[in-house]
């Protein structure tokens, strides 16, 4: 089993996508003809993204809820330096016990993205 795609609700539908698109090459691409504004966000031909409009209230952390959405990439060292380039803010951990390093950022609305390397930890 994939997951196919996620859903991210934000009040900031343009910042949002520009957003993703800046951070992890995403393209917008074909939506179907819904009756609300959004986008579908693809890499390799692939909707990954889907972004609907949300009112922008606070997320209730004591309510179930999805707390963030993960991608796995290549390339730590140069994502990273990107990110310090564009000036995004980020915060990172290492798990050398599974061989991985990771990129936490938030979108221009909050939602939390962690990005996820495989890479030998030095």
């Amino acid at each position: 089993m994939d997951i196919d795609h996620v859903t991210l609700r934000t009040a900031d539908l343009e910042g949002t996508r520009a957003f993703l698109q800046t951070l992890l090459g995403l393209e917008p691409g074909f939506r179907p003809d819904f009756p609300f504004p959004g986008y579908w966000l693809y890499r390799s031909g692939d909707p990954i993204v889907h972004l609907i409009p949300g009112g922008g209230s606070p997320v209730d952390r004591a309510a179930e809820t999805i707390d963030h959405v993960a991608f796995r990439l290549d390339g730590y060292d140069a994502f990273r330096a990107r990110l310090d380039t564009e000036s995004i803010t980020y915060s990172t951990m290492d798990l050398p016990e599974l061989g991985e390093r990771r990129l936490f950022v938030r979108t221009p609305g909050g939602i939390l993205i962690e990005l996820v390397f495989r890479t030998a930890i030095v």
